[in-house]
């Protein structure tokens, strides 16, 4: 048996049904859909996506990143994003080891494991793709194989969780694992404005505050900012509210105003058309779809900070 059929036999066994599950092994998630689901908004932490069967789409602004078995995708900050799952089925469903990634461990590998090699500079994308090594596959098996064995999982997890990150931050990833490690990073510097952003969505969230955050003047925040997002920070707020919205719409039936306005918008019209340009539709029509479909298809939550 190759190594991609011995992980998807055990996310297979131990994510028996479709959706996100969490597991005793720390910051790790198994994924599996049985069926292809709808475009939805979710925010992507810092993590490894790793997949052992099917396929997935990621759409960060404009770009989109597809990833498979034959290649892993790393976020390195808190990103909105549009994920779907693209290819799966009842025989062959979509499965996916999801691990968060942690920046003590990065940060303390980063200074035992000095890189090798010159590694381009400048700013690394938000999402990035990189193609998946045996090492890392087999890294990841013995990983999932503890929850077989969860009376080791105690003692090895954390060793086996080391050695994945060893992998990335020795891999292709490793020139952006080295700037998530670096508290000082240009990237760590704009995650700090994330999570401000994050927190103040529904504020006026001045762009000089969030470069204050960032230790960088406006303009270079703003460049910086784009180069790791895909968005400027404006636009990345209006995903924030547009996500957070539609959340209210469908999940707690709110009228499209009142929605509109918990997150942040004193003009309902305002709201419409920056939900419409979004979206493509009126938000209480798009509410109203993506409701009647969620009750036939599985809406994939993954990786999801709030999940």
């Amino acid at each position: 048996m190759d190594q991609l059929a011995v992980l998807t036999e055990i996310i297979g066994r131990h994510a028996p049904q479709d959706g996100t599950h969490r597991c005793r092994l720390p910051g790790v998630k198994l994924i599996r859909s049985s069926t292809p689901t709808i475009p939805m908004p979710v925010i992507y932490a810092p993590t490894l996506c790793l997949v052992a069967q099917g396929r997935k789409r990621a759409v960060l602004g404009t770009t989109a990143f597809i990833y498979d078995p034959s290649s892993y995708l790393v976020a390195s900050v808190d990103l909105p994003v549009m994920g779907s799952v693209i290819e799966a089925s009842e025989d062959r469903p979509y499965l996916c080891l999801q691990l968060d990634l942690d920046m003590t461990a990065l940060g303390e590998l980063a200074i035992r494991h000095p890189a090798r090699r010159s590694e381009t500079e400048g700013l690394p994308a938000g999402l990035a793709l990189n193609r998946t090594t045996p090492a890392l596959l087999d890294a990841a098996i013995r990983l999932a194989g503890l929850l077989d064995t969860p009376q080791d999982a105690e003692a090895l997890a954390p060793l086996t969780i080391r050695e994945i990150l060893y992998r990335l931050l020795t891999g292709a990833s490793g020139a952006t694992i080295r700037q998530m490690a670096q508290a000082d990073s240009r990237l760590n510097q704009i995650a700090n404005a994330i999570v401000w952003i994050r927190t103040h969505f529904r504020d006026a969230c001045p762009i000089e505050r969030a470069a204050e955050i960032a230790g960088m003047s406006r303009s270079t925040f703003h460049a910086h900012f784009k180069a790791i997002t895909a968005m400027s920070p404006l636009e990345f707020r209006t995903q924030l509210r547009m996500q957070e919205a539609q959340r209210l719409m469908v999940s707690d039936a709110m009228d499209a105003a009142s929605a509109g306005f918990i997150v942040g918008y004193g003009s309902p019209s305002q709201f419409s058309r920056d939900y419409a340009r979004i979206f493509g539709m009126p938000p209480a029509r798009h509410a109203s779809r993506l409701r009647n479909t969620a009750e036939s298809r599985p809406v994939m939550q993954e990786p999801e900070v709030a999940a």
